[in-house]
């Protein structure tokens, strides 16, 4: 199906051309037909599908047809971090560069006065994070009673964040005579409720199951040594294969990325990073440098791992196994993009087997396991002496204690940095990639995808 069969405007249809695309994701087939014509929907799509031009595409012609610059914000789309807040207003600016329509971006790290002179002008989009939005309603410089269209993106994180409350703040100062609309990678208990306040008679458009990873993305796990100078050693030895073009390599802790950085530059390779100490402004601005190809690397913890739009990563590297499952279908997301193909690997140390096995179970298929890395540069780590089951079974009753970062970061899910295990892991005597003994079986060996 192509764009010209969505009935978007030849205004619409031009700019989405000038961007390179011929056909719309399955999301956005299904979802933009709905919002033109005015009804309440809850989209259930997993990251990478299009989900964000899905609701702009839509949204610019249904505001172009009424009156523009208006006093008050006529729509308002609320993000759970400043970098998703920062990707829908490029996604506006992009496909709406042939409208008039007036926008303005309400994210913390932001001057007060700026915002304050662009809200005074009057705008057709505001996109804000929860917390912005609602300070700056509480200093009266702006209404929300003229808004027609609202947007809650991003619902589960939401969640995750503890924004919930503040969503539900923010439904209860606009007009019930409104379009609202839901996305979500899944429908948790109060993402549902939520839905069930604010929204009337909802049409549910889901394109693919929760916790599913992208079929466009070819996932490989690579056992390493324990050891951050080992670690850093076989990403090296990764990162020289000549299909890496550009790569997002995810981290656990900020002081792991800043280190990481710093070594990867060591060594002669172009790498940026991102995290939650950084000033937005800084952050910006290594986001930048990556689109623009200045540097091909970037290291980052997950306050960029969900929402971070760059087209065409090749790479994503999992330093780190993340801490919670989900955090691992969100930062794989990062490529394989829009129907692009793309290719994640994970660094994974004995100690992993349980995260591991919890990712696992959460998507349903087991991560094909890699026979090394590129030139042999990677040892294959000796396998530990196998102890008396008895001894091994007082382990597993006993979990380890983990060590915990200091501080959760900034716009991270709670999961992310605030060092929470996985809920429900498996224990390590059975599940997907454990021997019959409890022993890791990452050394088992499955062809490429």
């Amino acid at each position: 199906m192509p764009f010209s069969d969505l009935l978007l405007s030849e205004r619409l249809l031009k700019a989405v051309a000038d961007s390179g695309y011929t056909e719309p994701t399955a999301i956005q087939a299904a979802a933009i037909p709905q919002i033109l014509m005015g009804k309440d929907l809850i989209g259930i799509a997993q990251t990478g599908t299009g989900k964000t031009a899905g609701f702009v595409l839509p949204m610019i012609d249904v505001l172009a047809a009424g009156r523009t610059r208006a006093r008050m914000p006529r729509s308002l789309i609320l993000e759970p971090t400043r970098e998703l807040a920062v990707q829908v207003a490029e996604n506006f600016e992009r496909y709406g560069k042939y409208h008039r329509l007036s926008m303005a971006l309400l994210i913390g790290g932001v001057a007060f006065g700026d915002q304050d002179r662009a809200l005074e002008k009057g705008v057709d989009v505001l996109i804000a994070t929860p917390g912005r939005l609602l300070d700056q309603h509480g200093r009266g410089k702006v209404l929300l009673s003229g808004v027609e269209i609202l947007v809650i993106d991003e619902a589960d994180r939401m969640l995750d964040m503890g924004f919930i409350p503040d969503v539900e703040r923010i439904c209860a100062l606009l007009k019930p005579e409104r379009q609202t609309l839901l996305f979500s990678a899944t429908m948790p208990g109060p993402v549902k409720a939520l839905a069930d306040r604010f929204m009337t008679a909802p049409k549910l458009v889901e394109v693919a199951r929760p916790a599913t990873t992208n079929a466009d993305i070819r996932q490989k796990l690579v056992t390493v040594p324990a050891g951050p100078e080992a670690k850093r050693k076989a990403l090296r030895a990764l990162l020289a294969d000549p299909e890496v073009q550009t790569a997002i390599i995810f981290c656990n802790r900020k002081s792991t990325v800043r280190e990481l950085a710093q070594s990867l530059r060591r060594h002669g390779l172009m790498a940026g990073q991102i995290h939650g100490d950084m000033e937005q402004a800084d952050r910006l601005s290594e986001l930048e440098r990556f689109r623009s190809g200045e540097i091909r690397l970037l290291v980052a913890s997950d306050v960029a791992a969900r929402g971070l739009d760059v087209k065409g990563v090749s790479h994503v590297f999992n330093f780190d196994v993340p801490w919670h499952p989900d955090d691992y279908v969100h930062r794989i997301g990062r490529t394989g993009r829009a129907g692009a193909r793309g290719t994640a690997v994970t660094l994974a140390t004995a100690e992993d087997a349980e995260a591991i096995a919890a990712i696992e179970k959460l998507t349903g298929e087991r991560i094909p396991r890699a026979e090394g890395v590129p030139g042999g540069l990677l040892e294959t780590p000796r396998a530990a002496t196998p102890k008396p089951v008895a001894v091994e079974a007082r382990k597993a009753a006993k979990p380890r204690r983990k060590d915990r970062p200091a501080a959760a970061e900034p716009g991270a899910a709670p999961a992310a940095e605030a060092g929470r295990r996985p809920g429900g892991a498996v224990p390590a005597t059975a599940g997907p990639g454990f021997g019959e003994e409890g022993i890791p079986a990452f050394l088992s060996i499955s062809a490429r995808r």
